[in-house]
Parts: C-alpha cells; structure tokens; sequence
C-alpha cells in the first residue's frame, strides 16, 4: 500500500549557480559529508548534487504523512548501491518512521540540463 509519493524536478545549473554564489554554505546546508564526498569526486559534480537536492525534495512530498515536519537536508542521505541504485538512508526522529513495516524507493534520471527524482514510500504485506 502506498503511503506518500513525491516528484521533483532542477535545473542542473540552478545547483551549479548556488554553489557558485554561497559556496561551502550552501554545500554545507544540504549535503551529508558521504553525499560530498561522492558528489565532488565526479567529473559531472554538479549533475550529482542535482539528483541528491531532487531526491531530498521528492522524499520530503512523499513524507507527507505527518513526518515532514522531522524532515531537515541532513536528516536523510541518497547513496547508492553497489549496482548503482539510488537508496536514502534516515537520521534522527525519520530514521524511525521507517521501520520494519514501511519502505522507500527513489528513482533518478538526468539529461543534459535537468535531473528528477521520484521517492515512493509504501507499507510492506
């Protein structure tokens, strides 16, 4: 059963400019140290930082089931497997909305110019 379903989609270059305006700030604010660490190792930098704002974006509407309120950019974390699928991981009080009855599933994709980012968060039977 599904229980919250967020999109978002950016402008690559709208993460490119607020990097290049508030720099270690901005990067700082949004980002876990693992997500820039993956993130700043990539030729494409910047279109990594895209998919994981997406992602904590589209996270965000899909917890809107009363928890979005816990919901802060460091409070969760997209990594990927060793497959390459995307996954988020939960901090503090999030980190118990998913428990052993309850799943998410986030879905990226990038061209050129954007990226966008799907999360579904359902009930397991």
């Amino acid at each position: 059963m599904v229980i919250g379903i967020g999109i978002d989609i950016i402008e690559i270059d709208r993460i490119k400019k607020s990097v290049d305006t508030f720099g270690d700030s901005f990067l700082n604010k949004i980002y876990t140290k693992n997500e820039l660490d993956y993130c700043l190792a990539k030729h494409n930098k910047y279109q990594h930082l895209a998919a994981r704002f997406a992602a904590k974006e589209a996270i965000y509407k899909a917890l809107t089931t009363g928890w979005e309120k816990d919901a802060t950019w460091k409070s969760m974390e997209i990594t990927n497997e060793s497959n390459g699928l995307p996954v988020v991981k939960f901090f503090g009080n999030l980190k118990d909305f998913i428990s052993d009855d309850k799943d998410i599933k986030i879905s990226l994709s990038h061209s050129d110019n954007y990226v966008t980012a799907v999360a579904i968060i359902y009930k397991k039977s």
